[in-house]
């Protein structure tokens, strides 16, 4: 077969005369489009995933009249199949399934080359968060120049995902004249559900990838002792995420730069960082006791750890290791992708290393899809009032923020829309933690949902906490809460049920759904799963997978459902259900990402969803569990809410069992004189 040449350079003059005529400025290989682009296409990996720089054919910014300033990355090739490469949804496919990169397609398509360096653009500036990324390739047919042009758009909104714009054939729809229609066109342009929740896991992959990486480089090349990581990188992100009110800088991101590796008692890195870290603090207007206690928790780290000394290069591990965040960490913080970020920073570092006080401290945090799927049962919505007496890293207030703020986004006045997602996030979620690290996740998770952290209290929520607001404008008056979502300890009075009760005396109404061992009802939840039904209905008892803390802990759980404030009957029934089949393969592969340790292999999405309908008496679209859910009735003790407790298993034998047994038998009996035949054949 004859060499098809490429033509690229003929491409790429073609390219330039287009734009020429339209009058539209652009930028070459070699020329700078402005020092921020720049800085973030150094920064980004090579398009063959090395250090160093990335080099587009063309750039441009492209300017609205309102001032809205779009960057515009464009690759070109001289093939007709090197257009571009798709992957089986039909995205463009930069990413292997493992969220790795997939370099060789980045470097051979054009248009992969053209998302690879809009991505780095959205995720390594401040300043843009939207990029129009366009493949062009063209080739001889008939000796005639033939040209074919793919555009998409990549934003914050698309969570990063390129979405196709229009089939264009020239560059005129970037000309001034034709700008309104194209921004009429990426305005509309936004993910399905599906899509988000896809990208959502991609992102949460990509983000615990670079976490271990980075974990082990710290282990590994720093020695930095595990008890100052969690600390590290959760004050490096603060320092590093700035401020902005209104559209004007307040508090401005640390730059690399600014670490200088003086050695001064009031200059040196780690005081630069923590100067850094009180001035977002201040700014995002949390209680001084609060910034008090995250600021002594930090100086540990910055200050009295010493990680500020500097090699023989005069740099020092806190700049080394906060050049990894910057360019690794910080592009996926982003209040759209409602990420429990530091929850899944704890569970990476917690892989690694050995928790304080092992398995006494019972910090295993709830996996995402679980907390969404709790939300979901208690039927949150933009008027519910959410707690946690047992916060962790907030990952439960961070589900049920996210169905709230999609349930207002169906608010059609815009004023009155933001309003409600100012006061769901000011006023309608709560969570007690009192352990300081911990707490000091969930007030930096909050803060990066946008929240302020506001109430996020660090207490005991069992003797310190009396219910009410502790800042804002109803500080001293009670919450209101109407919705409780727990993951307790399990060593706990009753297996951790003495939360679940301290909480529902405080409440009036709404739901409860709790997860933990499940043998708290069977008896060691008592006596406070009796008391529980005094004045709460028991609505179901879920079985849990018994993998489902796969690698962090052994115990076999079960969520239980309550209608708060109406006394449990004895005629009520109860809806039993063994979930024990919930469609995900679980391992603990320890250098693994969640897309091995977790896979979905059996529709797992959609059997949470029909768990939901039942417990919601809701129409099913599918009918998984028909054979797995008891109706039953439960007593006034408190000791038998347990699925295995209400499941009638009939030992007498049918004609199908009988034929079964006879089946295995004669086939037992052929196989074993087939054994001793052979066996005398070669005596």
């Amino acid at each position: 077969m004859a060499t098809i040449n490429s033509i690229e350079e003929q491409i790429e003059d073609i390219a330039k005369d287009w734009l020429k005529s339209l009058k539209i400025k652009y930028y070459t290989k070699t020329e700078s489009i402005n020092s921020e682009i720049e800085d973030a296409l150094k920064r980004a990996p090579s398009k063959s995933g090395g250090d160093g720089n990335n080099y587009p054919d063309i750039k441009l910014l492209v300017t609205t009249k309102t001032n809205r300033v779009i960057p515009v990355m464009i690759e070109v090739k001289g093939k007709k199949s090197d257009l571009e490469k798709l992957n089986e949804e039909g995205q463009v496919f930069n990413q292997d399934k493992d969220g790795k990169p997939n370099y060789t397609n980045i470097q051979k398509y054009a248009t992969n080359g053209a998302v690879h360096y809009s991505n780095a653009i959205i995720n390594l500036t401040d300043c843009y968060n939207e990029c129009i990324a366009i493949g062009i390739t063209g080739w001889m047919e008939n000796n005639e120049v033939k040209t074919k042009f793919k555009t998409y758009y990549l934003s914050d909104k698309t969570l990063g995902v390129a979405k196709i714009i229009d089939d264009y054939t020239d560059f005129s729809f970037l000309a001034q004249n034709n700008l309104d229609e194209l921004i009429e066109k990426i305005d509309t342009i936004d993910l399905t559900d599906e899509e988000k929740e896809k990208q959502t896991t991609n992102l949460e992959n990509l983000i615990e990838i670079n976490l271990k990486n980075l974990n082990q480089e710290m282990q590994d090349v720093h020695s930095i002792s595990e008890d100052y990581r969690v600390k590290l990188i959760s004050g490096l992100i603060m320092a590093g995420l700035g401020v902005e009110k209104n559209g004007k800088c307040i508090v401005s991101p640390l730059l690399v730069s600014d670490l200088k590796g003086e050695a001064g008692a009031k200059t040196h890195d780690g005081v630069v960082i923590l100067n850094k870290i009180e001035s977002f603090l201040a700014e995002k207007n949390l209680p001084e006791q609060k910034r008090d206690m995250i600021k002594e928790v930090l100086g540990l780290v910055f200050i009295y750890s010493k990680l500020y000394e500097t090699d023989e290069k005069n740099e020092s591990k806190l700049k080394k290791v906060y050049k990894k965040v910057k360019d690794e960490i910080l592009p996926f913080f982003n209040p759209k992708y409602h990420i429990d970020f530091t929850g899944r920073l704890f569970n990476v570092l917690n892989a690694w290393v050995k928790v304080p006080d092992g398995s006494q401290n019972d910090v295993v945090l709830t996996p995402r899809y679980v907390c969404e799927f709790m939300t979901k049962l208690c039927k949150v919505n933009e008027n519910s009032y959410v707690w946690d007496y047992a916060t962790g890293s907030a990952g439960f207030l961070i589900s049920a923020m996210k169905e709230m703020i999609k349930k207002a986004n169906t608010i059609s006045d815009p004023d009155k829309r933001n309003a409600k997602i100012l006061k769901i996030k000011a006023e309608q979620l709560m969570g007690i933690e009192k352990l300081p690290d911990i707490y000091m996740l969930a007030v930096l998770n909050m803060i990066l949902m946008g929240d302020g952290s506001s109430n996020i209290i660090h207490k005991n929520s069992l003797t310190e906490f009396d219910g009410k607001y502790e800042m804002g404008e109803h500080n001293g008056e009670p919450f209101p809460a109407d919705v409780f979502l727990l993951n307790p300890p399990y060593s706990a009075d009753g297996k951790g049920f003495i939360f679940v009760e301290k909480a529902l005396n405080k409440m009036n109404k709404g739901r409860a759904a709790v997860l933990i061992q499940e043998n708290a009802g069977s008896g060691n939840g008592l006596p406070f799963t009796s008391n529980i039904l005094k004045n709460n209905t028991l609505i179901a008892s879920i079985h849990m997978p018994n993998d489902l803390f796969c690698g962090k802990s052994s115990v076999q759980t079960a969520i239980y459902v309550f209608d708060v404030g109406i006394p449990h009957d004895e005629k009520d029934n109860v809806k039993f259900i063994d979930f024990s089949e919930d469609g995900y393969s679980r391992q603990n592969r320890k250098k693994s990402s969640q897309n091995v340790n977790l896979r979905d292999t059996n529709n797992a999405v959609e059997r949470y969803q029909e768990i939901v309908d039942i417990v919601l008496n809701r129409k099913k679209a599918t009918h998984y569990f028909d054979d797995f859910v008891i109706d039953d009735t439960i007593t006034l003790n408190g000791n038998d809410w347990t699925y295995s407790q209400h499941q009638k298993i009939d030992t007498v034998p049918t004609e199908k069992d009988f034929k079964k047994t006879v089946a295995d038998y004669l086939s037992w009996k052929v196989s074993t004189i087939l054994k001793e035949e052979n066996h005398e054949n070669f005596q």
